[in-house]
Protein backbone atom coordinates (compact mmCIF):
# COMPACT_ATOMS: atom_id res chain seq x y z
CA UNK A 1 0.00 0.00 0.00
CA UNK A 2 1.44 3.34 -1.07
CA UNK A 3 2.72 5.66 1.69
CA UNK A 4 1.45 9.22 1.25
CA UNK A 5 2.87 10.79 4.44
CA UNK A 6 5.50 10.05 7.08
CA UNK A 7 5.76 11.60 10.50
CA UNK A 8 4.85 10.92 14.09
CA UNK A 9 1.82 11.09 16.33
CA UNK A 10 1.95 11.97 20.01
CA UNK A 11 -0.36 11.82 23.00
CA UNK A 12 1.10 13.12 26.23
CA UNK A 13 4.79 12.17 26.22
CA UNK A 14 4.28 9.12 24.00
CA UNK A 15 5.63 9.57 20.47
CA UNK A 16 4.77 7.11 17.66
CA UNK A 17 6.56 7.19 14.27
CA UNK A 18 3.88 6.42 11.65
CA UNK A 19 3.07 6.24 7.96
CA UNK A 20 -0.25 7.22 6.37
CA UNK A 21 -1.91 5.20 3.61
CA UNK A 22 -5.09 6.18 1.76
CA UNK A 23 -7.93 4.01 3.10
CA UNK A 24 -10.25 4.65 0.16
CA UNK A 25 -9.86 5.06 -3.60
CA UNK A 26 -11.92 6.89 -6.17
CA UNK A 27 -13.11 4.42 -8.80
CA UNK A 28 -14.94 6.94 -10.97
CA UNK A 29 -14.34 6.25 -14.66
CA UNK A 30 -12.37 9.12 -16.18
CA UNK A 31 -13.40 10.17 -19.69
CA UNK A 32 -11.13 12.24 -21.95
CA UNK A 33 -12.29 15.07 -24.21
CA UNK A 34 -11.41 14.55 -27.89
CA UNK A 35 -11.72 16.65 -31.00
CA UNK A 36 -14.77 15.21 -32.75
CA UNK A 37 -13.22 15.53 -36.20
CA UNK A 38 -9.88 13.72 -35.66
CA UNK A 39 -10.26 12.20 -32.15
CA UNK A 40 -7.14 13.98 -30.85
CA UNK A 41 -7.11 14.65 -27.07
CA UNK A 42 -7.91 18.25 -26.22
CA UNK A 43 -5.18 20.07 -24.26
CA UNK A 44 -6.02 22.66 -21.64
CA UNK A 45 -3.43 25.40 -21.50
CA UNK A 46 -3.01 28.20 -18.96
CA UNK A 47 -3.49 31.43 -20.90
CA UNK A 48 -3.33 35.00 -19.60
CA UNK A 49 -6.39 36.85 -20.97
CA UNK A 50 -4.59 40.24 -20.82
CA UNK A 51 -1.24 39.28 -22.36
CA UNK A 52 -3.01 36.78 -24.64
CA UNK A 53 -0.24 34.21 -24.35
CA UNK A 54 0.35 30.82 -22.73
CA UNK A 55 1.82 31.10 -19.22
CA UNK A 56 4.52 28.67 -18.11
CA UNK A 57 4.52 27.07 -14.65
CA UNK A 58 7.46 29.17 -13.39
CA UNK A 59 5.58 32.36 -14.33
CA UNK A 60 2.62 31.59 -12.05
CA UNK A 61 2.37 32.94 -8.48
CA UNK A 62 -0.25 32.24 -5.82
CA UNK A 63 -2.51 34.91 -4.40
CA UNK A 64 -5.59 35.50 -2.23
CA UNK A 65 -8.51 37.46 -3.71
CA UNK A 66 -9.76 39.54 -0.76
CA UNK A 67 -12.25 41.47 -2.89
CA UNK A 68 -13.30 41.31 -6.54
CA UNK A 69 -10.21 41.93 -8.67
CA UNK A 70 -7.94 42.71 -5.68
CA UNK A 71 -5.23 40.21 -4.70
CA UNK A 72 -2.57 39.67 -2.05
CA UNK A 73 0.36 37.86 -3.68
CA UNK A 74 2.02 35.18 -1.52
CA UNK A 75 5.61 34.09 -2.19
CA UNK A 76 6.46 30.42 -2.13
CA UNK A 77 9.20 31.20 0.39
CA UNK A 78 6.64 32.71 2.78
CA UNK A 79 4.41 29.67 2.45
CA UNK A 80 7.31 27.25 2.93
CA UNK A 81 8.43 29.05 6.11
CA UNK A 82 4.88 28.92 7.43
CA UNK A 83 4.76 25.17 6.79
CA UNK A 84 8.08 24.63 8.58
CA UNK A 85 6.93 26.65 11.61
CA UNK A 86 3.97 24.30 12.00
CA UNK A 87 5.74 21.07 11.05
CA UNK A 88 6.45 20.09 14.67
CA UNK A 89 2.69 20.07 15.27
CA UNK A 90 2.16 17.50 12.50
CA UNK A 91 0.06 15.05 14.53
CA UNK A 92 -0.81 15.73 18.14
CA UNK A 93 -3.76 14.16 19.97
CA UNK A 94 -5.29 16.96 21.99
CA UNK A 95 -8.46 15.31 23.34
CA UNK A 96 -10.22 11.96 23.69
CA UNK A 97 -13.99 11.75 23.07
CA UNK A 98 -16.74 9.26 22.27
CA UNK A 99 -17.24 8.88 18.53
CA UNK A 100 -21.03 9.04 18.99
CA UNK A 101 -20.59 12.71 19.92
CA UNK A 102 -19.28 13.57 16.43
CA UNK A 103 -21.93 14.05 13.76
CA UNK A 104 -21.06 12.25 10.48
CA UNK A 105 -21.34 15.57 8.60
CA UNK A 106 -17.89 16.47 9.97
CA UNK A 107 -16.05 13.48 8.45
CA UNK A 108 -13.94 13.99 5.33
CA UNK A 109 -11.21 11.50 4.27
CA UNK A 110 -9.88 8.27 5.77
CA UNK A 111 -6.27 7.11 6.12
CA UNK A 112 -4.81 3.92 7.55
CA UNK A 113 -1.91 4.40 9.95
CA UNK A 114 0.98 1.96 10.17
CA UNK A 115 3.95 2.13 12.57
CA UNK A 116 7.24 3.36 11.16
CA UNK A 117 10.62 2.11 12.38
CA UNK A 118 10.75 1.93 16.16
CA UNK A 119 7.05 2.66 16.61
CA UNK A 120 5.54 -0.83 16.90
CA UNK A 121 5.16 -0.94 20.70
CA UNK A 122 3.82 2.60 21.06
CA UNK A 123 1.44 1.96 18.14
CA UNK A 124 0.15 -1.18 19.89
CA UNK A 125 -0.24 0.74 23.15
CA UNK A 126 -2.39 3.47 21.59
CA UNK A 127 -4.48 0.90 19.73
CA UNK A 128 -5.12 -1.10 22.92
CA UNK A 129 -5.93 2.02 24.95
CA UNK A 130 -8.41 3.31 22.37
CA UNK A 131 -10.04 -0.10 22.05
CA UNK A 132 -10.54 -0.66 25.77
CA UNK A 133 -11.62 2.91 26.55
CA UNK A 134 -14.16 3.02 23.68
CA UNK A 135 -12.82 6.48 22.88
CA UNK A 136 -11.30 8.13 19.81
CA UNK A 137 -8.47 10.63 19.73
CA UNK A 138 -8.97 14.16 18.40
CA UNK A 139 -5.80 15.37 16.72
CA UNK A 140 -4.38 18.12 14.53
CA UNK A 141 -2.34 17.27 11.43
CA UNK A 142 -0.84 19.17 8.53
CA UNK A 143 -1.39 17.39 5.19
CA UNK A 144 -0.46 19.06 1.91
CA UNK A 145 0.14 22.44 3.57
CA UNK A 146 -3.26 22.46 5.28
CA UNK A 147 -3.86 22.05 8.99
CA UNK A 148 -6.78 19.75 9.66
CA UNK A 149 -8.61 18.22 12.57
CA UNK A 150 -8.64 14.43 12.63
CA UNK A 151 -10.18 11.51 14.51
CA UNK A 152 -8.00 8.50 15.33
CA UNK A 153 -9.80 5.23 16.01
CA UNK A 154 -9.36 1.47 15.70
CA UNK A 155 -10.70 -0.43 12.67
CA UNK A 156 -10.00 -4.18 12.38
CA UNK A 157 -6.87 -4.03 14.56
CA UNK A 158 -5.51 -1.04 12.58
CA UNK A 159 -5.38 2.61 13.56
CA UNK A 160 -7.47 4.74 11.21
CA UNK A 161 -7.26 8.50 10.94
CA UNK A 162 -10.22 10.39 9.53
CA UNK A 163 -9.84 14.08 8.79
CA UNK A 164 -12.82 16.14 9.87
CA UNK A 165 -14.08 19.59 8.96
CA UNK A 166 -13.76 22.53 11.31
CA UNK A 167 -17.12 23.82 12.58
CA UNK A 168 -16.92 26.96 10.40
CA UNK A 169 -16.56 24.73 7.33
CA UNK A 170 -19.95 23.12 7.94
CA UNK A 171 -22.84 25.19 6.68
CA UNK A 172 -25.73 25.70 9.13
CA UNK A 173 -28.79 23.55 8.44
CA UNK A 174 -30.90 26.62 9.20
CA UNK A 175 -29.67 28.15 5.91
CA UNK A 176 -31.31 25.41 3.83
CA UNK A 177 -34.26 26.98 1.91
CA UNK A 178 -37.86 25.75 1.82
CA UNK A 179 -37.62 23.43 4.85
CA UNK A 180 -41.12 23.12 6.41
CA UNK A 181 -41.20 24.50 9.95
CA UNK A 182 -44.21 22.48 11.11
CA UNK A 183 -45.22 18.87 10.69
CA UNK A 184 -48.45 18.48 8.75
CA UNK A 185 -48.63 14.69 8.67
CA UNK A 186 -51.19 12.54 10.41
CA UNK A 187 -50.52 9.91 13.08
CA UNK A 188 -51.67 7.18 10.66
CA UNK A 189 -49.19 8.33 8.02
CA UNK A 190 -46.37 8.23 10.58
CA UNK A 191 -47.35 4.74 11.74
CA UNK A 192 -47.42 3.47 8.15
CA UNK A 193 -44.04 5.08 7.40
CA UNK A 194 -42.61 3.45 10.54
CA UNK A 195 -43.93 0.08 9.35
CA UNK A 196 -42.20 0.58 5.99
CA UNK A 197 -38.93 1.48 7.74
CA UNK A 198 -39.22 -1.63 9.89
CA UNK A 199 -39.70 -3.85 6.82
CA UNK A 200 -36.67 -2.31 5.09
CA UNK A 201 -34.42 -2.45 8.16
CA UNK A 202 -31.48 -4.84 7.82
CA UNK A 203 -27.88 -5.35 8.92
CA UNK A 204 -25.40 -3.20 7.03
CA UNK A 205 -23.41 -5.42 4.65
CA UNK A 206 -21.20 -3.21 2.43
CA UNK A 207 -20.48 -6.06 0.02
CA UNK A 208 -24.03 -6.22 -1.30
CA UNK A 209 -24.02 -2.67 -2.64
CA UNK A 210 -22.39 -1.69 -5.92
CA UNK A 211 -22.10 1.22 -8.32
CA UNK A 212 -24.60 0.22 -11.02
CA UNK A 213 -23.81 3.22 -13.21
CA UNK A 214 -20.07 2.48 -13.23
CA UNK A 215 -20.69 -1.18 -14.06
CA UNK A 216 -23.03 -0.27 -16.93
CA UNK A 217 -20.55 2.30 -18.26
CA UNK A 218 -17.71 -0.26 -18.25
CA UNK A 219 -19.93 -2.78 -20.05
CA UNK A 220 -20.70 -0.14 -22.67
CA UNK A 221 -17.00 0.68 -23.09
CA UNK A 222 -16.02 -3.00 -23.40
CA UNK A 223 -18.80 -3.61 -25.94
CA UNK A 224 -17.63 -0.69 -28.07
CA UNK A 225 -14.01 -1.91 -27.84
CA UNK A 226 -14.94 -5.32 -29.24
CA UNK A 227 -17.36 -3.93 -31.83
CA UNK A 228 -20.41 -5.59 -30.29
CA UNK A 229 -23.89 -4.20 -30.66
CA UNK A 230 -24.78 -2.06 -27.69
CA UNK A 231 -28.06 -2.99 -26.09
CA UNK A 232 -29.84 -0.47 -23.93
CA UNK A 233 -30.36 -1.44 -20.33
CA UNK A 234 -33.85 -2.18 -19.15
CA UNK A 235 -35.46 1.01 -18.03
CA UNK A 236 -36.43 1.36 -14.41
CA UNK A 237 -39.97 2.09 -13.40
CA UNK A 238 -40.36 5.86 -13.29
CA UNK A 239 -40.48 7.26 -9.78
CA UNK A 240 -43.58 9.16 -8.73
CA UNK A 241 -42.96 12.87 -9.18
CA UNK A 242 -46.19 14.19 -7.73
CA UNK A 243 -47.61 12.03 -4.97
CA UNK A 244 -51.17 13.11 -4.38
CA UNK A 245 -52.11 10.32 -1.98
CA UNK A 246 -49.32 9.84 0.57
CA UNK A 247 -51.05 6.93 2.33
CA UNK A 248 -51.56 5.08 -0.97
CA UNK A 249 -47.86 5.50 -1.81
CA UNK A 250 -46.82 4.24 1.63
CA UNK A 251 -49.15 1.25 1.46
CA UNK A 252 -47.95 0.36 -2.03
CA UNK A 253 -44.34 0.53 -0.81
CA UNK A 254 -45.13 -1.76 2.13
CA UNK A 255 -46.87 -4.29 -0.12
CA UNK A 256 -43.93 -4.26 -2.51
CA UNK A 257 -41.39 -4.93 0.24
CA UNK A 258 -43.28 -7.76 1.94
CA UNK A 259 -41.86 -11.29 1.58
CA UNK A 260 -43.23 -13.44 -1.28
CA UNK A 261 -46.82 -14.43 -0.76
CA UNK A 262 -47.61 -11.82 1.83
CA UNK A 263 -48.10 -9.05 -0.70
CA UNK A 264 -50.79 -11.03 -2.52
CA UNK A 265 -52.43 -11.94 0.77
CA UNK A 266 -52.43 -8.31 1.83
CA UNK A 267 -53.99 -7.34 -1.51
CA UNK A 268 -56.79 -9.89 -1.04
CA UNK A 269 -57.54 -8.64 2.47
CA UNK A 270 -57.58 -5.08 1.20
CA UNK A 271 -60.05 -6.03 -1.55
CA UNK A 272 -62.32 -7.75 1.01
CA UNK A 273 -62.27 -4.68 3.27
CA UNK A 274 -63.08 -2.50 0.28
CA UNK A 275 -66.00 -4.72 -0.70
CA UNK A 276 -67.50 -4.72 2.80
CA UNK A 277 -67.43 -0.92 2.83
CA UNK A 278 -69.57 -0.68 -0.33
CA UNK A 279 -73.03 0.75 0.11
CA UNK A 280 -76.00 -1.70 -0.32
CA UNK A 281 -77.78 -1.53 -3.67
CA UNK A 282 -80.85 0.75 -3.79
CA UNK A 283 -84.10 -1.28 -4.16
CA UNK A 284 -86.58 -0.15 -6.80
CA UNK A 285 -89.94 1.04 -5.55
CA UNK A 286 -92.90 -1.12 -6.38
CA UNK A 287 -95.43 0.33 -8.78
Amino acid sequence: MHTIWKGSISFGLVNIPIKLHAATENKDISLRSLHKECHSPIRYEKVCPVCEKTVEKEEIVRAYEYTKGKFVVLDEEDLENLRKDNQDKAVEIIDFVKIEEIDPIYFDRSYYMSPNEGGVKAYSLLRKALDESNKVGLAKIIIRAKEQMAVIRVVENTLLMETIHYPDEVRPAADVPNVPAEENVTAREVETAMLLIEQLTTTFEPGKYRDDYRSALMELIEAKKTGEDVVSAKEREPAATNVTDLMAALQASIDKTKPDGKAAEAGEKKAVRKATRRKPAVRKKEA
